[in-house]
């Protein structure tokens, strides 16, 4: 990361979201070296909940071993596995077998879904989560996600769309909570014009997030633009003074 656009970002968050979390990052990497490694879990475990010492400013690093999920070995590139009879734990279950989630209709549409979710190998043994103000000269993040409250995505939303005539420049696909984190920004950083993913909509991962959060996450080709048109933005009108002055 090149420090001289990581502290001009930090010094615009503070401008115009002050006070407000900052976003973490995640990069993958062989050997994540002095990044202290996430404990092994015991049972299953969801990285939404261990991402909160991330958030406040703890580096951490997982691998295939450490994440103690399925589905987040999955979404983080670490695995193809799924669980046994996911279509029916994902739908309506099976009686007297299996409790379902009843996320989706019918365990043929799971199916359909998931003919078309295709897994991104991950490009490192360990997949390294920071806080953007921890990033160093080294660091190279794939995506920038934020943990915000309404007033904070609605600029974030906005920015994003600023440059973008379409109008579509931030999207909600339906998936699990690391998946809209990791998976979805992955998916659109080889895009012409990535776009943004709001998501923590899983109500499997909300307990895991305070009440009034979602994420919003950036693939990092085009964090770089909003971060780069923010002073010609909205963000420098007194319509922003107005909500900021409540942040």
């Amino acid at each position: 990361m090149d420090l001289t656009f990581r502290n001009s970002f930090l010094d615009k968050w503070e401008k115009y979201f002050a006070g407000s979390e900052l976003p973490i990052t995640f990069f993958y990497l062989d050997d994540p070296g002095d990044v202290p490694r996430a404990n092994l879990p015991d049972g299953h475990s969801c990285i939404i909940g261990e991402l909160a010492l991330v958030r406040k400013g703890r580096s951490l690093a997982w691998n295939l071993q450490t994440l103690g999920c399925v589905g987040a070995r999955r979404y983080l590139g670490y695995s193809e596995e799924i669980r046994p009879n996911f279509e029916y734990f994902l739908s309506h279950g099976i009686p007297g077998q299996l409790e379902g989630e009843r996320y989706i209709q019918t365990p043929e549409m799971v199916k359909e879904m998931m003919s078309n979710m295709h897994c991104i190998p991950a490009k490192g043994r360990y997949v390294v989560f920071k806080r953007f103000d921890q990033l160093t000269p080294d660091d190279e993040p794939e995506a920038v996600v934020f943990f915000a409250k309404p007033d904070v995505l609605s600029g974030l939303f906005t920015l994003a769309n600023f440059d973008q005539p379409e109008g579509n420049a931030v999207i909600a696909p339906f998936g699990s909570g690391c998946g809209s984190i990791v998976h979805q920004p992955l998916l659109q950083q080889g895009m012409e014009k990535p776009k943004a993913i709001l998501g923590m909509f899983d109500a499997s991962a909300r307990p895991y997030v305070p009440k009034d959060t979602l994420s919003f996450a950036v693939p990092i080709k085009k964090f770089k633009t909003m971060v780069e048109n923010m002073d010609e933005s909205f963000l420098i009108t007194k319509t922003w003074q107005t909500v900021k002055n409540r942040l």
